[in-house]
């Protein structure tokens, strides 16, 4: 069974990111042990790597996996609304990130200031999608317009997290 909207709605995910939906799709995410659950915190440090993602669904379907950070450069001025930090197409259901197309590289969270949401968002495909362009920019990027223009409809499933920026460790 698929998760609650509910947590979306409080974390202003749906609104700031995306539209309602219905998830439909069940989508598993890990940074090393820690499993991401919606507004849960992970240290920046933690996810320098890009996460194991576990998304259900049958072979014959595709997937586009987008994590962005809504909250750029900080959450009381975004003028950078979305930062774009991860993209990936054409990943069968029943798999995950690594058997699809990286579009954009990943690139971990580094927030500059304040706590920052970062949401990763599934689409199921209406088939293959083949040569995606690369965004310009990681900035200014619309997670909502990436989907209209290759026509992915409304997403299947939406985790997030939160982070903030690591104390720097004193030196003695």
């Amino acid at each position: 069974m698929a998760a609650s909207v509910d947590p979306l709605v409080v974390g202003r995910v749906i609104g700031d990111v995306v539209d309602m939906f219905v998830p439909t799709v069940t989508m598993s995410v890990y940074y090393g042990s820690k499993h991401v659950s919606n507004g849960c915190d992970i240290k920046p440090s933690m996810a320098i790597n890009p996460p194991k993602v576990a998304i259900d669904g049958l072979p014959d379907q595709f997937y586009t996996l987008v994590m962005t950070d809504p909250d750029a450069p900080s959450p009381s001025e975004p003028t950078m609304r979305e930062w774009v930090h991860w993209i990936v197409s054409d990943i069968p259901g029943g798999t995950n990130p690594t058997r699809g197309k990286e579009i954009l590289a990943y690139m971990g969270p580094r927030p500059p200031v304040g706590i920052h949401r970062y949401i990763l968002v599934l689409f199921q495909q209406k088939g293959p999608l083949g040569a995606v362009q690369q965004p310009a920019t990681r900035a200014n990027f619309s997670t909502r317009f990436f989907a209209d223009h290759l026509n992915l409809g409304l997403p299947v499933a939406t985790v997030y997290f939160n982070a903030q920026k690591e104390p720097v460790s004193r030196r003695r």
